[in-house]
């Protein structure tokens, strides 16, 4: 097994510290274990597990620092990879923005660990994928997913006497459906910590379903068009968006975050009111580590409060610089939500567009957070509240900030890639051209 508790995890870092002849010394140990199984064309092609253990050195002499890895425990090894870290550091040019490790620092206990997670076994996999396949072959779809899960820990200590632990599991379920005559797909995506929460028929049948209901699409003409997004087509947006509060960039003039003339957009109205932003670690739905890989403890953050920049992450380097407290960015976000489902914005719509998820997102213009990029697997035109039938695919060119100004309704929330987000309607999403892919 490749995952130690926090006792034998400190005692193996505490071993490697001892041969340390530095000025500073930063070890990371890691370990994980994980099973999947991926089937394509409706049958079951692979599956497997894998064990991993690594434990890194980082060492410094002044402002040179070197990094070698292992992944052997024993005392030999562990001599072995000291000394070549600080043969490396002593090779090394000097690093002008080098910051010497944090001594030792105060974290709440996390809640990324599920003991039903880290339990599961081959069979369980092989039912996943047989929820896919079998109704999948019932309704003429092809079904091509993977099923991943995984325990494991990480774990620091450096020689300003710092230490910090934290013990995770996650899932991570994703299927393409495809309708047998080619002209229809449909596509989800899950991941949890609980594997409790996960729904394998439910999750297929929303992929099966789309991939019929988006058989032989017509073509209608690009222009601006009044869209739902399901998160799955937000959070590539979103994503990048909060890569933008970055305070370093904002500081250099180098983001969307910088204002003309100098300054940042920290305590500007960037988006509307209703949108509030948030990272928290301890968030059920959505819980992550409690420190960061500097070792920096995570904290719950406001990003965006009534549509206005609360924060910009500083990193300890810059934060020194502007002399202000650091800010590390988080592990994922939170977008406040409403109570309306997918099925009630459907119903509120006269006229409109589904869109299931975008992908290829490319940047266009980072100063205005401009993209582009093409929607795919369920595209669908609504008239009346009513899905009336499938459309081509687009490519697109919008920025996070445009569609979050013209916001219409928030929706109910949906965990997507480790951020919950919810449902959205937004008026005068662009849309510039068709696109032939299903």
């Amino acid at each position: 097994m490749a995952i130690y508790t926090k006792e034998e995890a400190k005692q193996i870092m505490e071993k490697a510290l001892s041969f340390s002849k530095a000025d500073a010394c930063e070890i990371n140990i890691s370990g994980s274990e994980s099973g999947n199984i991926r089937y394509a064309r409706n049958t079951v092609s692979t599956s497997g597990h894998r064990s991993n253990q690594t434990l890194v050195v980082q060492s410094s002499f002044g402002k040179k620092s070197g990094t070698a890895t292992i992944d052997e425990f024993d005392d030999e090894s562990l001599k072995k990879v000291v000394s070549r870290a600080e043969e490396l550091a002593k090779l090394s040019p000097e690093n002008p923005e080098f910051m010497s490790p944090l001594g030792p620092q105060t974290y709440d206990d996390s809640i990324t660990y599920n003991e039903a997670t880290a339990k599961i076994t081959p069979e369980y996999r092989a039912k996943v994928a047989n929820s896919s396949i079998e109704p999948a072959a019932a309704k003429e779809v092809t079904a091509a997913g993977f099923f991943d899960d995984s325990s494991g820990f990480d774990a620091m200590l450096n020689s300003s006497g710092l230490f910090a632990y934290n013990k995770w599991t996650n899932v991570d379920f994703t299927v393409t459906m495809r309708s047998n005559d080619g002209t229809g797909s449909g596509w989800v995506t899950r991941n949890f910590n609980d594997i409790n929460k996960f729904d394998a028929v439910e999750a297929s049948k929303v992929a099966i379903d789309k991939a019929i209901l988006s058989k032989e699409a017509k073509a209608i003409e690009p222009g601006k068009y009044t869209v739902i997004l399901e998160p799955a087509a937000s959070i590539g947006l979103l994503g990048n968006m909060a890569r933008a509060f970055n305070a370093r960039t904002a500081d250099e003039g180098r983001s969307f975050m910088s204002k003309e003339g100098g300054g940042t957009k920290l305590g500007d109205k960037i988006v509307d009111e209703r949108i509030n932003i948030w990272s928290d670690p301890l968030h059920p739905e959505v819980p992550t580590s409690t420190w960061n890989n500097s070792g920096q403890p995570l904290k719950k953050t406001s990003w965006i409060e009534n549509g206005a920049v609360k924060n910009l992450a500083y990193s300890r380097y810059w934060a020194k610089q502007k002399g202000v407290d650091p800010v590390p960015f988080p592990d994922g976000f939170v977008m406040q939500g409403g109570d309306a489902s997918l099925e009630d914005l459907i119903k509120d719509t006269k006229k409109g567009i589904l869109v299931t998820r975008l992908w290829y997102i490319r940047s266009v213009d980072p100063q205005t957070l401009l993209y582009t990029g093409l929607t795919r697997d369920g595209t669908f035109y609504i008239e009346n509240g009513k899905i009336k039938y499938p459309v081509k695919n687009f490519r697109f060119n919008e920025s996070p900030i445009i569609m979050l100004n013209n916001l219409e309704t928030l929706g109910k929330q949906v965990r997507i890639d480790g951020n919950l987000v919810p449902y959205m309607k937004v008026r005068d999403f662009t849309f510039t051209s068709l696109s032939d892919a299903v």
